[in-house]
């Protein structure tokens, strides 16, 4: 179960009412990096900015008399909204546990992942150059935003941009970061990666 917990690409933590995490999944260790609104401060969970507090710890209450909520932390591009969702379990007498355990699902700060983006690429042939163009298309940027930080002309940009969407098949670049956005997960391929640690487990495993 907790291998296919990380193969989903959205965070996941198990939380109790005093914000101590008992689980995240391999996205979570990921998403709460230096600029997320969550912080990860030893197995307790804290928002980034003071005004964040009350919020996070009013659905954590909320989630303890069985109400969900969906709640909004942080501000600009580290905007993010996190799904709190009450999961009350039986103890071992077989009476609902009052101490509810509450299960936190991660918003995403990006409409595509990087390696999404980058085994789409590979998986359409596009070139070193083209898969360049296609992450930052991903990221909002617009094709003179592109030529610009690449120091090439516009025309260039086009040019690349049509090919892409003649390997790709798709009729604009709306559609074309659509076909990204609605990638399956990678996040198998991501633990491959040097440096990014390992699978997911405990809050106390991960420090």
């Amino acid at each position: 179960m907790l291998g296919m917990l990380d193969e989903i690409d959205y965070g996941m933590l198990l939380v109790s009412a005093d914000a101590q995490v008992s689980y995240l999944n391999h996205a979570a260790r990921l998403e709460l990096d230096g600029e997320h609104p969550l912080q990860l401060l030893g197995s307790t969970l804290r928002a980034h900015r003071a005004q964040d507090v009350a919020p996070l710890y009013d659905a954590l209450a909320a989630a303890q008399r069985g109400l969900r909520r969906l709640v909004t932390l942080g501000e600009g591009t580290q905007r993010v909204c996190v799904s709190v969702v009450p999961l009350p379990g039986p103890t071992a007498s077989g009476h609902t546990d009052p101490a509810r355990a509450t299960l936190l699902v991660l918003g995403k700060r990006q409409v595509c992942e990087q390696l999404s983006v980058q085994g789409y690429a590979r998986s359409v042939g596009l070139t070193p150059a083209e898969t360049r163009v296609l992450e930052q298309l991903c990221a909002g940027a617009r094709p003179g935003d592109v030529a610009a930080r690449a120091g090439v002309a516009v025309s260039t940009v086009r040019t690349q941009i049509g090919s892409i969407r003649t390997k790709t098949g798709a009729g604009s670049i709306r559609e074309l970061v659509r076909q990204v956005a609605v990638l399956p997960p990678l996040v198998g391929a991501l633990r491959g990666l040097g440096g990014l640690g390992g699978a997911g487990g405990s809050a106390g495993a991960r420090r």
